[in-house]
Protein backbone atom coordinates (compact mmCIF):
# COMPACT_ATOMS: atom_id res chain seq x y z
CA UNK A 1 0.00 0.00 0.00
CA UNK A 2 1.17 3.51 -0.85
CA UNK A 3 -0.09 6.67 0.85
CA UNK A 4 -0.07 9.87 -1.24
CA UNK A 5 0.31 12.93 0.97
CA UNK A 6 -0.83 16.50 0.58
CA UNK A 7 2.05 18.72 -0.57
CA UNK A 8 1.30 21.12 2.31
CA UNK A 9 1.30 18.43 4.98
CA UNK A 10 2.69 19.51 8.36
CA UNK A 11 5.23 17.59 10.40
CA UNK A 12 2.59 16.99 13.06
CA UNK A 13 0.17 15.51 10.51
CA UNK A 14 2.91 13.31 9.07
CA UNK A 15 3.78 11.91 12.49
CA UNK A 16 0.09 11.21 13.18
CA UNK A 17 -0.15 9.18 9.96
CA UNK A 18 2.98 7.22 10.85
CA UNK A 19 1.58 6.47 14.31
CA UNK A 20 -1.70 5.29 12.81
CA UNK A 21 0.20 2.94 10.52
CA UNK A 22 2.31 1.74 13.43
CA UNK A 23 -0.84 0.91 15.41
CA UNK A 24 -1.75 -1.43 12.53
CA UNK A 25 1.64 -3.14 12.76
CA UNK A 26 3.07 -1.35 9.74
CA UNK A 27 6.12 0.83 9.27
CA UNK A 28 5.63 3.98 7.19
CA UNK A 29 8.66 5.31 5.31
CA UNK A 30 8.74 8.67 3.55
CA UNK A 31 10.15 8.64 0.01
CA UNK A 32 12.04 11.80 -0.93
CA UNK A 33 13.36 13.06 -4.25
CA UNK A 34 9.99 12.70 -5.94
CA UNK A 35 7.36 15.08 -7.28
CA UNK A 36 4.89 13.26 -5.03
CA UNK A 37 5.03 13.07 -1.24
CA UNK A 38 4.72 9.34 -0.63
CA UNK A 39 4.61 7.04 2.36
CA UNK A 40 5.38 3.39 1.69
CA UNK A 41 3.73 1.02 4.17
CA UNK A 42 5.90 -1.95 5.09
CA UNK A 43 4.58 -5.09 6.73
CA UNK A 44 1.72 -7.57 6.49
CA UNK A 45 -1.28 -5.62 5.18
CA UNK A 46 -3.75 -8.51 5.26
CA UNK A 47 -6.95 -7.92 7.23
CA UNK A 48 -6.18 -4.27 7.95
CA UNK A 49 -8.50 -1.39 7.12
CA UNK A 50 -5.87 0.73 5.44
CA UNK A 51 -8.45 2.87 3.67
CA UNK A 52 -9.22 4.39 7.06
CA UNK A 53 -5.97 6.34 6.71
CA UNK A 54 -7.63 8.48 4.03
CA UNK A 55 -9.64 10.20 6.75
CA UNK A 56 -6.52 11.57 8.40
CA UNK A 57 -5.48 15.20 7.76
CA UNK A 58 -2.64 15.39 5.23
CA UNK A 59 -3.59 12.21 3.35
CA UNK A 60 -4.60 12.75 -0.25
CA UNK A 61 -5.10 9.15 -1.33
CA UNK A 62 -4.37 5.57 -0.29
CA UNK A 63 -3.64 3.22 -3.18
CA UNK A 64 -3.02 -0.53 -3.14
CA UNK A 65 -0.05 -1.55 -5.30
CA UNK A 66 0.03 -5.27 -6.02
CA UNK A 67 3.54 -5.35 -7.47
CA UNK A 68 6.53 -6.41 -5.36
CA UNK A 69 8.14 -3.07 -6.24
CA UNK A 70 5.65 -0.47 -5.05
CA UNK A 71 7.63 2.77 -4.95
CA UNK A 72 9.50 2.48 -8.25
CA UNK A 73 6.48 1.26 -10.22
CA UNK A 74 4.32 3.64 -12.23
CA UNK A 75 1.32 2.43 -10.20
CA UNK A 76 2.99 3.65 -7.03
CA UNK A 77 3.69 7.16 -8.27
CA UNK A 78 0.91 9.05 -10.00
CA UNK A 79 3.27 11.74 -11.25
CA UNK A 80 4.78 9.28 -13.76
CA UNK A 81 1.82 7.24 -14.96
CA UNK A 82 1.86 8.37 -18.62
CA UNK A 83 5.31 7.29 -19.86
CA UNK A 84 6.97 10.27 -18.20
CA UNK A 85 10.50 9.66 -16.98
CA UNK A 86 11.88 10.90 -13.69
CA UNK A 87 14.70 13.40 -14.06
CA UNK A 88 17.68 12.29 -11.99
CA UNK A 89 20.08 15.20 -11.58
CA UNK A 90 23.76 14.41 -11.06
CA UNK A 91 25.59 17.69 -10.50
CA UNK A 92 23.72 19.34 -13.36
CA UNK A 93 23.64 16.31 -15.68
CA UNK A 94 20.03 15.20 -16.18
CA UNK A 95 19.16 11.56 -16.76
CA UNK A 96 15.69 11.09 -18.23
CA UNK A 97 15.71 14.31 -20.25
CA UNK A 98 15.46 14.36 -24.05
CA UNK A 99 19.23 14.21 -24.61
CA UNK A 100 20.88 10.85 -23.82
CA UNK A 101 23.56 11.08 -21.12
CA UNK A 102 27.06 9.96 -22.07
CA UNK A 103 29.29 8.43 -19.38
CA UNK A 104 32.84 7.37 -20.18
CA UNK A 105 36.17 6.68 -18.55
CA UNK A 106 38.59 3.90 -17.66
CA UNK A 107 37.55 0.59 -16.19
CA UNK A 108 39.96 1.23 -13.32
CA UNK A 109 41.81 4.26 -12.03
CA UNK A 110 45.48 3.32 -12.43
CA UNK A 111 47.29 6.64 -11.96
CA UNK A 112 46.56 10.34 -11.60
CA UNK A 113 48.11 11.02 -15.01
CA UNK A 114 45.97 8.37 -16.70
CA UNK A 115 42.60 9.42 -15.29
CA UNK A 116 43.26 13.16 -15.63
CA UNK A 117 44.39 12.85 -19.24
CA UNK A 118 41.30 10.82 -20.07
CA UNK A 119 38.93 13.10 -18.17
CA UNK A 120 40.13 16.19 -20.04
CA UNK A 121 39.96 14.40 -23.40
CA UNK A 122 36.43 13.17 -22.68
CA UNK A 123 35.31 16.63 -21.65
CA UNK A 124 36.46 17.95 -25.05
CA UNK A 125 34.37 15.25 -26.76
CA UNK A 126 31.21 16.31 -24.92
CA UNK A 127 31.02 13.42 -22.44
CA UNK A 128 28.77 14.27 -19.48
CA UNK A 129 30.10 12.14 -16.60
CA UNK A 130 33.46 10.53 -15.79
CA UNK A 131 33.44 6.90 -14.74
CA UNK A 132 36.34 5.01 -13.16
CA UNK A 133 36.80 2.21 -10.67
CA UNK A 134 38.71 2.83 -7.45
CA UNK A 135 37.51 -0.50 -6.05
CA UNK A 136 37.30 -3.29 -8.63
CA UNK A 137 35.47 -6.61 -8.21
CA UNK A 138 37.47 -9.10 -10.28
CA UNK A 139 36.73 -12.70 -11.16
CA UNK A 140 40.27 -13.78 -10.28
CA UNK A 141 41.70 -12.82 -6.88
CA UNK A 142 45.06 -12.31 -8.61
CA UNK A 143 43.81 -9.52 -10.90
CA UNK A 144 44.20 -5.81 -10.16
CA UNK A 145 41.67 -4.85 -7.46
CA UNK A 146 41.92 -1.07 -7.73
CA UNK A 147 43.74 1.61 -5.73
CA UNK A 148 41.04 2.13 -3.09
CA UNK A 149 40.86 5.56 -1.47
CA UNK A 150 43.96 6.69 -3.37
CA UNK A 151 42.02 6.02 -6.57
CA UNK A 152 39.05 8.00 -5.26
CA UNK A 153 41.33 10.98 -4.61
CA UNK A 154 42.71 10.73 -8.14
CA UNK A 155 39.18 10.63 -9.54
CA UNK A 156 38.26 13.71 -7.54
CA UNK A 157 41.28 15.64 -8.82
CA UNK A 158 40.49 14.62 -12.40
CA UNK A 159 36.91 15.76 -11.83
CA UNK A 160 38.05 19.13 -10.53
CA UNK A 161 40.37 19.67 -13.50
CA UNK A 162 37.90 18.54 -16.18
CA UNK A 163 34.66 19.74 -14.59
CA UNK A 164 33.04 16.31 -15.06
CA UNK A 165 30.99 14.72 -12.24
CA UNK A 166 32.08 11.25 -11.07
CA UNK A 167 30.33 7.89 -10.94
CA UNK A 168 32.21 5.04 -9.28
CA UNK A 169 31.35 1.64 -7.85
CA UNK A 170 30.96 0.81 -4.18
CA UNK A 171 31.49 -2.84 -3.24
CA UNK A 172 30.45 -3.21 0.39
CA UNK A 173 28.64 -1.44 3.20
CA UNK A 174 31.89 -0.55 4.98
CA UNK A 175 33.01 1.61 2.04
CA UNK A 176 29.73 3.44 1.37
CA UNK A 177 30.47 6.52 3.47
CA UNK A 178 34.00 6.81 2.08
CA UNK A 179 32.98 6.49 -1.59
CA UNK A 180 30.03 8.85 -1.12
CA UNK A 181 32.42 11.53 0.16
CA UNK A 182 34.14 11.64 -3.24
CA UNK A 183 31.58 10.54 -5.84
CA UNK A 184 28.63 12.43 -7.31
CA UNK A 185 26.88 9.14 -8.15
CA UNK A 186 27.32 5.68 -6.65
CA UNK A 187 27.33 2.59 -8.84
CA UNK A 188 26.02 -0.81 -7.78
CA UNK A 189 27.60 -3.37 -10.08
CA UNK A 190 26.06 -6.51 -11.50
CA UNK A 191 27.60 -8.73 -8.80
CA UNK A 192 26.01 -6.66 -6.04
CA UNK A 193 22.49 -6.26 -7.43
CA UNK A 194 21.40 -8.89 -4.90
CA UNK A 195 23.42 -7.43 -2.02
CA UNK A 196 20.41 -6.11 -0.11
CA UNK A 197 22.40 -4.70 2.80
CA UNK A 198 24.48 -2.65 0.35
CA UNK A 199 21.37 -1.49 -1.53
CA UNK A 200 19.84 -0.25 1.71
CA UNK A 201 23.09 1.45 2.71
CA UNK A 202 23.46 3.42 -0.53
CA UNK A 203 19.78 4.38 -0.33
CA UNK A 204 20.46 6.13 2.97
CA UNK A 205 23.19 8.31 1.44
CA UNK A 206 20.68 10.25 -0.71
CA UNK A 207 23.26 10.18 -3.50
CA UNK A 208 22.04 9.32 -7.02
CA UNK A 209 22.51 5.60 -7.67
CA UNK A 210 23.43 3.79 -10.90
CA UNK A 211 22.01 0.27 -10.53
CA UNK A 212 23.24 -2.35 -12.99
CA UNK A 213 21.25 -5.46 -13.83
CA UNK A 214 22.49 -8.74 -12.41
CA UNK A 215 23.98 -11.28 -14.81
CA UNK A 216 20.94 -13.57 -14.62
CA UNK A 217 18.37 -11.22 -13.09
CA UNK A 218 14.78 -11.02 -14.27
CA UNK A 219 13.19 -7.61 -14.76
CA UNK A 220 11.18 -8.07 -11.56
CA UNK A 221 14.29 -8.93 -9.54
CA UNK A 222 16.05 -5.86 -10.94
CA UNK A 223 13.16 -3.58 -9.99
CA UNK A 224 12.97 -5.16 -6.53
CA UNK A 225 16.65 -4.28 -6.09
CA UNK A 226 15.77 -0.67 -6.97
CA UNK A 227 12.96 -0.87 -4.41
CA UNK A 228 15.48 -1.67 -1.65
CA UNK A 229 17.14 1.67 -2.44
CA UNK A 230 13.89 3.62 -2.82
CA UNK A 231 12.38 2.30 0.40
CA UNK A 232 15.19 4.04 2.29
CA UNK A 233 13.82 7.35 0.99
CA UNK A 234 16.00 7.67 -2.11
CA UNK A 235 14.35 7.35 -5.53
CA UNK A 236 17.25 9.06 -7.36
CA UNK A 237 17.99 5.85 -9.26
CA UNK A 238 19.19 5.20 -12.81
CA UNK A 239 18.91 1.63 -14.13
CA UNK A 240 21.66 0.26 -16.36
CA UNK A 241 21.25 -2.68 -18.76
CA UNK A 242 24.66 -4.29 -19.26
CA UNK A 243 24.07 -7.65 -20.87
CA UNK A 244 23.03 -10.96 -19.35
CA UNK A 245 24.87 -14.25 -19.15
CA UNK A 246 24.00 -16.94 -21.67
CA UNK A 247 25.62 -20.18 -22.78
CA UNK A 248 27.30 -18.35 -25.67
CA UNK A 249 30.59 -16.67 -24.73
CA UNK A 250 34.09 -16.30 -26.07
CA UNK A 251 34.39 -15.07 -29.66
CA UNK A 252 30.68 -14.16 -29.73
CA UNK A 253 30.97 -11.62 -26.92
CA UNK A 254 31.06 -11.46 -23.13
CA UNK A 255 27.31 -11.19 -22.59
CA UNK A 256 24.05 -11.08 -24.50
CA UNK A 257 22.82 -7.52 -25.10
CA UNK A 258 19.60 -7.23 -23.07
CA UNK A 259 18.25 -4.15 -24.83
CA UNK A 260 14.92 -5.89 -25.41
CA UNK A 261 14.14 -5.31 -21.72
CA UNK A 262 14.23 -1.51 -22.06
CA UNK A 263 10.73 -0.87 -23.45
CA UNK A 264 8.86 -3.17 -21.03
CA UNK A 265 11.01 -1.75 -18.22
CA UNK A 266 9.95 1.77 -19.16
CA UNK A 267 6.32 0.68 -19.04
CA UNK A 268 6.81 -0.66 -15.51
CA UNK A 269 8.91 2.11 -13.97
CA UNK A 270 9.46 5.84 -14.27
CA UNK A 271 13.20 5.49 -13.55
CA UNK A 272 15.65 6.38 -16.37
CA UNK A 273 17.32 3.47 -18.14
CA UNK A 274 20.76 3.55 -19.76
CA UNK A 275 22.95 0.84 -21.34
CA UNK A 276 26.52 -0.42 -21.00
CA UNK A 277 27.64 -1.74 -24.41
CA UNK A 278 31.23 -2.32 -23.26
CA UNK A 279 30.33 -5.27 -21.03
CA UNK A 280 28.32 -6.93 -23.78
CA UNK A 281 30.80 -6.93 -26.63
CA UNK A 282 33.99 -7.47 -24.72
CA UNK A 283 35.90 -6.10 -27.73
CA UNK A 284 36.19 -2.45 -28.76
CA UNK A 285 35.12 -3.24 -32.34
CA UNK A 286 31.73 -4.49 -31.10
CA UNK A 287 30.96 -1.55 -28.80
CA UNK A 288 29.76 1.04 -31.40
CA UNK A 289 27.05 -1.16 -32.95
CA UNK A 290 25.84 -2.24 -29.51
CA UNK A 291 25.78 1.38 -28.34
CA UNK A 292 23.73 2.57 -31.32
CA UNK A 293 21.30 -0.34 -31.05
CA UNK A 294 20.79 0.43 -27.33
CA UNK A 295 19.77 4.01 -28.15
CA UNK A 296 17.46 2.73 -30.89
CA UNK A 297 15.83 0.46 -28.29
CA UNK A 298 15.15 3.37 -25.95
CA UNK A 299 18.22 3.65 -23.71
CA UNK A 300 18.43 7.16 -22.25
CA UNK A 301 22.20 7.14 -22.03
CA UNK A 302 25.36 5.06 -22.41
CA UNK A 303 28.30 4.15 -20.19
CA UNK A 304 31.41 3.31 -22.19
CA UNK A 305 34.86 2.18 -21.09
CA UNK A 306 37.74 4.17 -22.54
CA UNK A 307 41.52 3.94 -22.59
CA UNK A 308 44.20 6.50 -23.44
CA UNK A 309 44.79 7.19 -27.13
CA UNK A 310 48.24 5.60 -27.27
CA UNK A 311 47.71 2.95 -24.58
CA UNK A 312 49.44 -0.40 -25.05
CA UNK A 313 48.07 -3.72 -23.77
CA UNK A 314 50.77 -4.10 -21.15
CA UNK A 315 50.02 -0.61 -19.80
CA UNK A 316 46.31 -1.19 -19.06
CA UNK A 317 45.55 -3.23 -15.94
CA UNK A 318 41.84 -3.77 -16.56
CA UNK A 319 39.68 -4.49 -19.67
CA UNK A 320 42.06 -3.27 -22.37
CA UNK A 321 40.27 -5.15 -25.17
CA UNK A 322 36.89 -3.48 -24.76
CA UNK A 323 38.10 0.06 -24.13
CA UNK A 324 37.56 2.68 -26.83
CA UNK A 325 40.25 5.27 -27.53
CA UNK A 326 39.11 8.93 -27.55
CA UNK A 327 39.34 9.03 -31.36
CA UNK A 328 37.06 6.00 -31.60
CA UNK A 329 34.66 7.48 -29.06
CA UNK A 330 34.52 10.73 -31.06
CA UNK A 331 33.32 8.80 -34.12
CA UNK A 332 30.75 6.94 -32.06
CA UNK A 333 29.38 10.09 -30.43
CA UNK A 334 28.87 11.67 -33.85
CA UNK A 335 26.83 8.63 -34.90
CA UNK A 336 24.88 8.76 -31.64
CA UNK A 337 23.93 12.36 -32.41
CA UNK A 338 22.47 11.25 -35.74
CA UNK A 339 20.43 8.29 -34.49
CA UNK A 340 16.76 8.76 -33.65
CA UNK A 341 16.35 8.51 -29.90
CA UNK A 342 13.54 6.02 -29.18
CA UNK A 343 11.82 8.05 -26.46
CA UNK A 344 8.86 6.27 -24.83
CA UNK A 345 7.24 9.66 -24.29
CA UNK A 346 6.87 9.95 -28.06
CA UNK A 347 3.33 9.08 -29.16
CA UNK A 348 4.38 7.15 -32.27
CA UNK A 349 6.94 5.09 -30.36
CA UNK A 350 4.33 4.15 -27.74
CA UNK A 351 1.78 3.29 -30.41
CA UNK A 352 4.17 1.03 -32.32
CA UNK A 353 5.11 -0.78 -29.11
CA UNK A 354 1.54 -1.20 -27.86
CA UNK A 355 0.44 -2.70 -31.18
CA UNK A 356 2.77 -5.67 -30.61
Amino acid sequence: MVVFLDKRITDQQLEAIKEAAKSMGLEARLVSGSHENILALIGDERGKELRSLEALPGVRKVMPVEKQYKIVSRDGNQRYNHYDTKIVNVSGVKFGAKKPVMIAGPCAVESLEQVTELACALRELGVDILRGGAYKPRTSPYDFQGLGEAGLKMLKRASEKSGLPIVTEVLDTAAVEQVAAYADMLQIGTRNMWNYALLSAVGKTRKPILLKRGLIATMTEWLCAAEYIAIEGNSEIVLCARGVRTGVTGEYGRNHADWDVIFPLQKETYLPVIADPSHCGGLAERVPSLALSALACGAQGLIIETIRENAKPEEVKCDYKQGLRPSQLRTLLKKCADIRFADMRSRDVRASYEEK
